[in-house]
């Protein structure tokens, strides 16, 4: 049943979702078929689904280390965006470098940002307990005033007619396009070695088996010797990381410049991925591309049938909503129990 549940929870979500489509006056067929079936009708559509599943992949399948292990990092949105800026930094400030070590010196730094600003909730977390629900997700929005503060400030093109975005990326800073006449790129790859490598790390290797006894059992890790602080800063940077991968992909990928809005929203989104995914690697490849064909989706069914872009979030809402709901009567069974007085 644990399996199951993302399929129930997704049957529930298109039924609701039909309802959702009678209340905006709007043909629920045409809808689902706008939805699901639209964005994959050409070679070029069905390669912007692995465009969008990119950042998603990478941001879930670090999370879900985290969330194995009881670290809840809430913040992937916010190292995504700083794994952007860190590592676009190396083209702003050498825009002339055509070395064909700029893009991989520009993933790296991606990953280092990206690290960085989740190593700040591991050591609060670490030293204070501070909760890294709460410092993870303040976090998000610093990085975004940060961004703004850049690309509205020093990052500015001079000859961008003052819109708020950088210059173009050389091609030299661009990630390479893996089929011609599409946008799918090189992070796609990385995505898909980061879903193996999770695979390999969760299932054969000692961190990995240390994450899931420190998240299942706390102190039978600590009778063996696992540190739980060394987990909570290896998972948090590992989610970091990725995620700064992630944003480095998008700026260097389809956005091809550091722009004031990086991403719609794909580190909050993602932790939706890595549920729906069981935070198995696998399992999120798949959630990843499903979670993309709702972006896709939601705009072709913005275009050609006129509805609001918030559908999108409600439908992803609903399925996280009702995964929880499954999970919940999963493992609890509900028990009535109706107090008796006592008759004298």
């Amino acid at each position: 049943m644990v399996y199951l549940t993302p399929i129930i929870a997704l049957a529930l979500t298109v039924l609701c979702s039909i309802i959702l489509f009678e209340v905006l006056g709007v043909n629920p067929i045409e809808a689902l078929y706008q939805f699901f079936i639209a964005p994959l009708n050409t070679t070029y559509e069905f390669s912007e689904l692995f465009v969008k599943a990119t950042p998603l992949m990478l941001c879930a399948i670090g999370l879900s280390v985290g969330f194995r292990a009881n670290v809840w990092n809430i913040g992937a949105e916010g190292q995504l965006t700083m794994g952007a800026i860190v590592g676009s930094s190396l083209f702003i400030y050498f825009p002339e470098t055509d070395s064909v070590f700029l893009l991989p010196a520009m993933i790296i730094l991606g990953a280092v940002g990206g690290a960085a600003w989740a190593a700040i909730p591991a050591f609060f977390k670490t030293r204070f307990n501070a909760n890294e629900i709460l410092t993870s997700l303040m976090l998000v929005y610093v990085a975004l005033l940060l961004l703004s503060l850049l690309i509205h400030g020093p990052w500015r093109d001079p000859a961008g007619f003052n819109f708020p975005e950088s210059q173009t990326f050389s091609e030299s800073a661009d990630m390479p396009i893996l089929i011609a006449g599409t946008r799918m790129h090189f992070g796609t790859l990385l995505a898909l070695f980061a879903v193996l490598g999770a695979w390999v790390m969760m299932a054969r290797t000692l961190i990995g088996f240390q994450v899931k006894v420190i998240g299942e059992a706390p102190r039978a890790g600590g009778y063996a010797g696992f540190s739980q602080k060394k987990i909570i800063w290896f998972s948090l940077l590992f989610a970091g990381a990725l995620a700064g991968v992630a944003g480095l992909s998008e700026v260097s990928g389809p956005i091809d410049q550091v722009v004031p809005s990086i991403s719609p929203g794909y580190g909050f989104t993602a932790i939706i991925v890595a549920f729906l995914g069981r935070l198995h690697p696998v399992g999120i490849f798949f959630a990843s591309l499903l979670m993309a064909l709702t972006y896709l989706g939601g705009e072709t069914a913005q275009i050609n049938l006129g509805l609001p872009v918030a559908v999108t979030g409600v439908f992803q809402g609903m399925v996280l909503f009702f995964l929880l709901a499954c999970d919940v009567l999963v493992h609890y069974r509900f028990r009535l129990n109706i107090a008796r007085k006592a008759i004298s």
